[in-house]
């Protein structure tokens, strides 16, 4: 946000077991006793819980001889005194994964509750973990109650994980914990949203690894190479509230775009918003590599015994969407939207005159349309001109050479930037944009007492869509691509490039992903819920009765993020249409990543989003960029945008149910029959800098507020 399936060698299968494999009842009298967090500083954590299986994770070093593997042994009960032992088994933790470790455990009983630690030896003394308790999945037709928790996004710089906090506070009865992506965040200093770091840091142990972005005092560091990314996860997993969490509950994790880049695709970053290529693949292949190593997931349904990470197939292969069955209450299906999606619909680097539908495209959508939009679409506004035609080629010279100007301007070489000019500016060009390049160009030629240049005329000129109408103002930025777009405008480029692509803009899923998923949603188990890293509740600004807002160019629909499913339209139409056509009972989407909670019913299937854990919520950055944009605290577009935010959302998607952006927190949800029950629990965004693991319980339960509703017949009603 804003702010491959190889098979492993034999040897790497079995990684080393040791004499040990017994099963049964333990001959070891010797408990462990001593602190092992010495030789575990990441303690433990479990994951992927199937009716007979689970994956159990440790990280097990011996600062005295880090460069060799750690041997462990692995106990498994259901007696959390460990009186009798369902597994006894001894493993390597081997260097080369940073000492991560990973082990299935199979042949278990359904629903039932596993305790379970490890111990490493060393000059005659154990030391052991913490104590692990993980559950298993009702068996298949079970008809019982399903309750789970769902949050995202845990940015660790300069923040305090009081919402997991107050999870273990609440000490529910979960069956497991969805993590919705966005577990890491790759950067160390984004000004843009990371601050008060000195002591919630993230030091790189191999700082000269690192992607340096920007320059001078806005300058940051991104995780580049494999130990870059590692650190991260060993850097957040010594928090000893996030370590609790993992000991008590078993997660199931996706990932978004932190885990690899903010607004990434494929193999892609954007952190030069169009300036130059970012293709990234062997970076993006490190963060995944780091992302196996330290999650408890199972990519593959491996074989029993300890997993190897360095095996799990990486980008371009990667196959981390999978499914669990929860007894006949729930199908979960966890989505990858990041892996397989094109790129967002309009570049950020697009030049804004560029015509994107031309007159013919246009033309095919005008009869459908209402007879005052097809007016709209038709006037001058969406008039322009063939820039390359021998009339036009003085003004074609001047737009170049204010494209370069420019360029250079943020930071591009001559080359670079005549290169992108004579890419960008030819063909279809919109008079509404290069018409005011003409007259500010003008403006100086006439003071230094030169002849204007001709703006061009819009008599007899064909009508098109250009970036321009789509909000896109500048040569290289977020907003108009990525961010703030014209709703109306952008839905309709949309779905005639859609059409025009066979799909292929707005292939978010990948075709194989895609049928995966409507196999699910086709699941005869009474809930299907759908993991979206991604929201998909529309965010719209509706301003178009903003008669306060001066600038007529704002008074316009705007979505909020198209980073998020809104920037796919028609691909989400049709996938909310699959639902409907399909009949599908009690389907579900929910999702985090944009940090702030919403529920809503998009086009009859209910939609939740759970909050952030820590990172910014969307009402502080809706605030940074407005400021940004020149716009002050006291003008209409930061009242209705920044102050009145959840209203503004509100009144917008005839769906939206509820809508609080500028709270932190977590979902926890109770399936029970055909009915859902979601609790929100909220904490304000100003307390995420504040630590209260070492206050009084009270003291933390008194910032929450609980926040909950009734999902039912495709309904949500607030309680």
């Amino acid at each position: 946000m804003f702010d491959r399936l190889k098979r492993r060698s034999f040897l790497q299968a079995v990684v080393a077991v040791a004499a040990s494999t017994s099963f049964g009842c333990s001959d070891d009298n010797d408990t462990p006793s001593n602190d092992g967090s010495k030789y575990f500083p990441q303690s433990i954590c479990s994951g992927d819980p199937r009716p007979d299986s689970v994956v159990l994770w440790v990280r097990a070093v011996n600062p005295d001889n880090a460069g060799a593997d750690t041997p462990v042994r692995l106990e498994v009960s259901t007696s959390e005194s460990f009186g009798s032992l369902f597994l006894d088994r001894t493993f390597s933790a081997l260097a080369a994964n940073d000492h991560a470790l990973k082990v299935k455990v199979t042949s278990l009983s359904p629903r039932t509750t596993y305790y379970y630690r490890f111990t490493f030896e060393t000059g005659g003394q154990k030391y052991t973990t913490a104590t692990g308790r993980t559950r298993t999945a009702p068996a298949a037709g079970d008809d019982v109650a399903v309750k789970f928790a769902f949050a995202s996004c845990q940015d660790y710089i300069g923040r305090y994980y009081n919402a997991w906090q107050r999870l273990l506070q609440l000490d529910e009865e979960l069956d497991f914990v969805v993590f919705l992506g966005d577990y890491v965040y790759e950067t160390t200093g984004d000004p843009s949203f990371q601050s008060g770091g000195d002591t919630r840091a993230v030091l790189f142990s191999e700082p000269e690894k690192a992607l340096k972005v920007g320059t001078g005092l806005t300058a940051f560091f991104a995780a580049n190479s494999l130990s870059n990314y590692r650190d991260l996860y060993k850097t957040l997993r010594t928090d000893k509230i996030i370590q609790k969490v993992h000991e008590r509950y078993p997660f199931i994790v996706i990932w978004d775009d932190h885990e690899f880049s903010d607004d990434s695709w494929g193999a892609n970053a954007t952190y030069l918003d169009g300036r130059a290529s970012e293709l990234q693949l062997e970076r993006k292949q490190n963060s995944e590599r780091a992302f196996f190593e330290y999650i408890p997931l199972d990519t593959a349904n491996s074989a029993e015994g300890a997993m190897d990470p360095a095996a799990a197939p990486v980008y371009p292969d990667t196959l981390v969407y999978r499914d669990f069955e929860f007894g006949k209450a729930l199908k979960l299906a966890v989505a990858d939207y990041r892996t397989f999606r094109p790129d967002h619909l309009i570049p950020e680097d697009a030049y804004p005159g560029k015509v994107a539908v031309p007159a013919q495209l246009l033309g095919v959508a005008l009869p459908g349309l209402p007879a005052p939009t097809q007016a709209l679409l038709q006037s001058e506004t969406f008039a322009y001109v063939d820039i390359d035609a021998a009339e036009n080629a003085v003004q074609k010279a001047v737009l170049q050479g204010a494209y370069v100007q420019q360029a250079m301007g943020a930071g591009l070489t001559q080359e670079e930037a005549s290169a992108k000019a004579a890419f960008w500016v030819k063909g279809g060009q919109s008079l509404f944009y290069v018409n005011q390049v003409l007259a500010a160009v003008n403006v100086g030629r006439v003071a230094a007492q030169q002849p204007a240049i001709p703006l061009l005329s819009a008599t007899g000129a064909p009508r098109g869509l250009a970036y321009v109408h789509m909000g896109k103002a500048g040569l290289f930025g977020i907003q108009g691509s990525r961010y703030i777009v014209v709703k109306p405008i952008y839905d309709l480029f949309a779905a005639l490039t859609y059409g025009a692509s066979q799909g292929a803009t707005e292939n978010a899923l990948g075709q194989a992903q895609q049928a995966w998923l409507q196999t699910q949603l086709r699941a005869t188990n009474t809930w299907k819920i759908v993991v979206s890293s991604v929201s998909m509740t529309s965010m719209v600004f509706d301003l178009t009765q903003k008669q306060d807002i001066g600038e007529a160019t704002l008074r316009q629909a705007f979505y909020f993020s198209v980073d998020q499913w809104d920037g796919f339209p028609t691909k989400k139409q049709e996938l909310l249409k699959f639902v409907r056509d399909n009949q599908v009972s009690n389907a579900m989407f929910i999702s985090g990543d944009i940090h702030a909670s919403f529920a809503s019913e998009e086009s009859g299937v209910p939609t939740l989003t759970a909050p952030a854990i820590t990172s910014g919520s969307i009402k502080e950055l809706a605030g940074l960029a407005v400021i940004g944009a020149g716009y002050a605290p006291n003008s209409p577009i930061y009242r209705y945008v920044v102050t009145e935010l959840n209203e503004s959302l509100m009144a917008s998607n005839p769906g939206m149910r509820y809508v609080n952006g500028d709270a932190h927190g977590f979902v926890v949800m109770e399936l029970k029959g055909s009915q859902a029950l979601a609790s929100y629990h909220l904490i304000p965004s100003s307390e995420v800098a504040k630590d209260y693991s070492a206050r009084a319980d009270g003291d933390l339960s008194a910032k929450f507020t609980r926040v909950d509703f009734r999902i039912e017949n495709g309904t949500i009603t607030k309680l």
